[in-house]
């Protein structure tokens, strides 16, 4: 897509990115710093990890907790090994990205036989940086 007669972006709006980008990253950080406030408070007032709820001014702020649990995979698996309860333990079979390249290279399989077993994923990213520096 080199046809310049057809498609431009304008360098006002390359510019206007590029400081909202800016602006952006200042204000998360901003955030970041007056979370961490929030959350002291809260810890003060509340315990920590203890929902809470104040009104201040027009305003109500809520601190939320989300708990999940999770099994450590190999304590786990070796206390229910111990207790002869592998009914409880999943197998799960997925492929060896480095023994698959290693059978690629030796030979051992050919590139054709897993076109279709590759997934391929794509990202795209936006970076505007200023040329004068």
């Amino acid at each position: 897509m080199n046809n310049s007669n057809t498609f431009q972006i304008p360098e006002e709006m390359v510019s206007r990115y590029a400081a909202l980008n800016e602006k952006a990253k200042k204000i998360e950080e901003e955030m970041a710093e007056i979370k961490k406030i929030f959350n002291a408070y809260f810890d003060h007032e509340y315990g920590k990890n203890s929902k809470g709820e104040e009104r201040i001014g027009a305003y109500k702020i809520q601190r939320q907790i989300r708990q999940s649990e999770s099994y450590h995979p190999d304590k786990t698996v070796k206390i229910l090994e111990e207790l002869n309860l592998s009914d409880c333990i999943i197998l799960v079979k997925q492929p060896d990205k480095e023994k698959i390249q290693a059978a690629l290279t030796l030979g051992m399989l050919s590139a054709e036989e897993m076109k279709d077993c590759v997934i391929r994923k794509c990202s795209q990213a936006i970076v505007v940086k200023p040329l004068n520096k």
